[in-house]
């Protein structure tokens, strides 16, 4: 099993980067796991106090469900992956079964955050993306999917996103192997590492 993290800040392009390395090999080989879905369930908190968590610290994230869940694949167990709603800021009652594949990307913010997440990975990426480029992919992905409007988005953005990015997402940087600059658009990182990963499913 090959394990790969992709990490990045938020609207670098992470999920577009797993996307076109997915859709480059064969889709029955490949799981995706991504960090968003393990997220603390805030659900019994009031409309005021939701709009106050920082969805990106460290500590916002079940860490050890995740690892559990990824040491679990790794044994050849299937595992019931969580589903959150940022609508909501709670997890759904049902779960999402992920089979065990012979290639496992997780996905996150701070997934390079973890030592002991970055111990199991074989591959560590990180996406990076110029600050422009991503708050306008912030602007558009929380108005549409999160049901946020102009300000309530740019005020979490100053807030949290732009510090929590300096203070510990871009320092995770230094334990990438690879960085992907201009993330989805780099189309030849993204050839690479789609070769990658079918030379060790040919293994």
């Amino acid at each position: 099993m090959l394990i790969i993290g992709i990490a990045g800040g938020s609207g670098s392009g992470k999920s577009t980067v797993v996307k076109k390395i997915t859709s480059a090999i064969s889709g029955e080989s490949v799981a995706v796991v991504p960090l968003d879905n393990y997220y603390k369930d805030k659900g019994h908190l009031s409309p005021e106090e939701k709009l106050k968590i920082n969805f990106d610290h460290p500590t916002a994230f079940e860490y050890n469900l995740l690892i559990k869940h990824l040491d679990m694949l790794k044994a050849g167990e299937p595992i019931e992956m969580p589903m959150y709603s940022y609508l909501t800021c709670s997890r759904a009652k049902e779960t999402i079964t992920v089979l065990p594949k012979d290639v496992i990307i997780i996905e996150g913010i701070l997934i390079l955050s973890s030592p002991r997440l970055r111990d199991r990975m074989d591959i560590k990426i990180f996406v990076d993306a110029d600050d422009d480029d991503r708050l306008i992919r912030i602007i558009r992905r929380d108005i549409v999917e999160r049901g946020k409007n102009y300000n309530q988005v740019l005020e979490r953005y100053e807030q949290f996103v732009k510090p929590m990015h300096m203070q510990f997402i871009e320092p995770t940087k230094r334990y990438a192997d690879i960085i992907v600059p201009q993330g989805g658009e780099n189309h030849i990182a993204i050839d690479i590492l789609s070769s990658r990963v079918k030379m060790h499913l040919k293994k």
